[in-house]
Parts: C-alpha cells; structure tokens; sequence
C-alpha cells in the first residue's frame, strides 16, 4: 500500500476536519447580512448625529471589553475623522478615562463606572450611545438610566435581543450572531454611521462656506 493510500485508509470514518478561518469568515459574512436589515436606523442615528454635534451637543459612548475598544474607535473617528477633513466634534469614551473608572470602581463599585461620569458630563441634547455584545452589563444599564435622567437621548448596540439595555434605551441596535461576530458588526455600524455623518456634515459645511 502506498503512503497515500495509507493516509487515505486512516481518513475513512474519521471527522470532517473544520477549517477555522473560512468557518469564522463565513459566520460573520452570515452576521452581516442579518445586520444589514438595521440599515434605515443606523443611517438615522448618522443623521441625528451630525444634527446633535453641529449644535454643540456631544456624544459620549461606553463598553467593556471589545466593545470598550469599539467605543474608543468611533469617538476617535469624531474627534479626528473618518474620511474627509471636517471639523472636530465633541465625542467622550468614557471607559478610556482610566483614572475616572478606576476611582469611581474603588469608591463606588464597578456597576457605577459610567454612571457616575454620565452624571458628571452629560446635558440635555447629548447622545449616550452604550456597546455591548450581551446586552446586560449592570455598568451599562445604570449609565443608560443616568443618561435619561439627563436629558440625554440613549442609544444601544447590542448582540442578540431582545435584552435588557436595549429595552431601557431610547432606541437600540440590536445585532445577531455570537460574541465575536457581533463586536466585528459593532466596527462596520461604527463605520457606517460615520460614513453618514461625514456625507452630512461635508454637505452642510458646503453649503455655508
């Protein structure tokens, strides 16, 4: 028998060997698609935005985790840019103010991270946009209520709903698939938002130019 046919014996009855790149690529291409059916309300929370932040109002945006670094990447595409040279516009992530969470955390306890901060920066008009692949964060819930409690309109993107963030934010997100592929969904609404934002921030800096 040759080696080739050797191997080949040792293979029947044996299991399909999983390939995990093409296996993760392929679930997130499926999460992807089931994300696109949220595009009307993601182009609208580009819409309110851009409104929101010309009339010098701010967003500020929390998570945990990799949704934490996803929080950070949208205020850094706001404050920088996404695309074009625009303005720089008022965006706070509030879990990269180290000092503030780990003070807050050590006084107050963790659930408290964000709220407290919420309380401190928030006003009436602003945007609290809260991340999160489970949707059930205690830290977030309460920063969520403290934005309300504000004035602040209350946004959620989450994994699967319904949960409880979304239920207790003004309007939600709420994207399918397992951890991993919602935080990779989490970037490209990111992206898409402020695709939206800078077509009509660009226009209106257009127009009174």
């Amino acid at each position: 028998m040759t080696i080739a046919e050797t191997r080949g014996a040792a293979r029947v009855g044996a299991p399909a060997r999983v390939d995990p790149v093409r296996d993760h690529l392929r679930g997130l291409g499926a999460a992807l698609a089931s994300a696109e059916r949220h595009a009307a309300q993601l182009e609208a929370w580009g819409v309110e935005l851009a409104a929101r932040l010309r009339r010098g109002q701010r967003v500020l945006v929390a998570g945990n985790g990799g949704s934490a670094a996803e929080a950070q990447h949208l205020t850094a595409e706001l404050v920088g840019r996404y695309r074009e040279e625009r303005p720089a516009y008022s965006a706070i992530a509030l879990n990269a103010e180290t000092s503030s969470v780990t003070a807050i955390g050590n006084d107050y306890g963790f659930d408290e991270v964000f709220a407290r901060q919420v309380r401190a920066h928030a006003r009436a008009g602003d945007i609290v946009l809260l991340l999160s692949t489970s949707g059930a964060s205690p830290n977030l819930l309460h920063a969520a209520r403290a934005g309300r409690l504000a004035g602040a309109a209350t946004w959620a993107l989450t994994g699967p709903g319904p949960n409880p963030l979304a239920e207790v934010c003004d309007e939600a997100v709420c994207l399918d698939g397992p951890s991993p592929h919602v935080q990779e969904c989490q970037l490209a609404a990111i992206h898409a938002v402020c695709r939206v934002f800078d077509a009509i921030v660009m226009d209106e800096e257009g127009r009174s130019s």
